[in-house]
């Protein structure tokens, strides 16, 4: 089965291997009235530092790593305020005043308790995934989210208007997401959203947190974020990350997804032959595929830009990224693969423009633009890590005997 992730994640991140910290300090206030908000909601996207404004609307975030950000200022009845912040060793001011929320002109959803049920049962196992991890997630207050389900298009989508509270007990954090979109695209296979997090430890025994830390160091070593970290620091090859180009061209002799899977529900128990005519175009391949041996090296496809610890990644086709610290334990059927390729974890990036931006703490920050497919697309909420998480020193990852 084929699995793609989109993550369309609106944060800028902060850069690596700094022992200083800043701090970020400011006001809040109501756009109109001028007069200062208490209780708003105020962090670092995807990141683990947030707080709230006191009753003067006064705030500050101390011990902060050094790098870019996107500073998040929310609250409910009012528009979301973001700025885009750069800490460093003077001090980050803020000024930010809250506009009122004029209303969004949502689609009118009509559901019966037990389509709400069905929703959010598919809405969890596309969400968190079906991972053992997943299995230890829990969302305290689905109220808040918005489920559509598109029977004829077999999508489904999901928004919120306030945090949506989540404990994900295998890896140890209080997540708070503010889901702006999320859509799983079961035709395509495809599964996309735009949110912004607040990260939080859970409190837990030592012994308790040190699973913890060993989870999230597997998840970590052979990721995204590890792949683009390594790139900056030009480390990827010691690290086990090998780089090539991809070039596929669409198989003609195969419909479109969308008539394919058309065909297999209109004749799913009622014609065989027909049935089983349609699984065979099904299980033509995509693509005419040609993978290019030839390792790509870091300034073959990443490019610096007129921003400090902002980069772009460029390349013709996809781009074909293969660990070689992990064997892949799934069989991805769109995923090419040589026959005489070791079976290592292996992920292809798809840009949807001509380039991406990533910073130097190794997160693609320009939204919309790529699209992961393989070992990458595995990993769910359940197993995401806020953006400065580092792993411990003492820790080496689990390379092939």
């Amino acid at each position: 089965m084929r699995y793609i992730a989109v993550a369309f994640l609106f944060f800028l991140l902060p850069m690596l291997g700094l022992a200083q910290t800043g701090s970020i300090t400011g006001k809040v206030i109501n756009a109109d009235t001028k007069n200062p908000l208490a209780k708003v909601s105020v962090f670092l996207s995807n990141a683990t530092y947030g707080t709230t404004t006191a009753e003067d609307g006064t705030f500050m975030l101390r011990g902060v790593k050094p790098g870019q950000y996107e500073l998040i200022i929310t609250s409910v009845g009012y528009e979301d305020f973001s700025q885009s912040v750069l800490v460093g060793a003077e001090p980050v001011k803020i000024e930010a005043a809250l506009k009122a929320r004029v209303l969004e002109l949502r689609e009118v959803v009509v559901t019966t308790p037990a389509d709400w049920k069905r929703n959010y049962q598919m809405f969890l196992t596309e969400f968190f995934g079906t991972s053992a991890y997943a299995k230890q997630c829990k969302i305290s207050n689905p109220e808040e989210l918005t489920l559509i389900y598109k029977k004829s298009k077999k999508t489904l989508e999901a928004y919120s208007y306030d945090f949506v509270n989540i404990e994900n007990k295998a890896l140890g954090y209080r997540i708070k997401f503010l889901l702006k979109s999320f859509k799983s695209d079961k035709i395509n296979n495809i599964i996309s959203w735009q949110g912004r997090i607040l990260y939080e430890e859970l409190p837990g025994s030592e012994s308790q947190k040190k699973k913890w830390e060993i989870r999230r160091q597997d998840i970590y070593y052979g990721s995204n974020l590890h792949f683009f970290r390594s790139l900056v620091s030009g480390t990827y090859d010691k690290e086990g990350f090998v780089m090539r180009l991809l070039y596929r061209r669409p198989n003609t002799e195969r419909p479109p997804e969308e008539v394919i899977q058309r065909k297999l529900d209109k004749f799913q128990m009622v014609n065989r032959d027909s049935m089983q005519y349609w699984l065979k175009l099904y299980n033509l391949p995509k693509y005419h595929e040609t993978l290019y041996r030839q390792p790509v090296n870091p300034d073959q496809v990443i490019r610096n830009t007129d921003q400090k610890g902002l980069f772009a990644i460029t390349f013709p086709g996809y781009l074909y990224v293969v660990y070689t610290k992990k064997r892949e334990m799934q069989d991805f059927k769109d995923v090419y693969r040589p026959l005489d390729m070791e079976n290592f974890e292996t992920s292809i990036i798809t840009l949807y423009k001509p380039y991406a931006l990533f910073d130097s703490n190794g997160a693609v920050v320009s939204s919309q633009t790529t699209l992961y497919e393989g070992t990458w697309s595995k990993n769910k909420i359940a197993e995401l890590l806020p953006v400065d998480y580092v792993p411990s020193a003492s820790y080496t990852p689990p390379y092939l005997k």
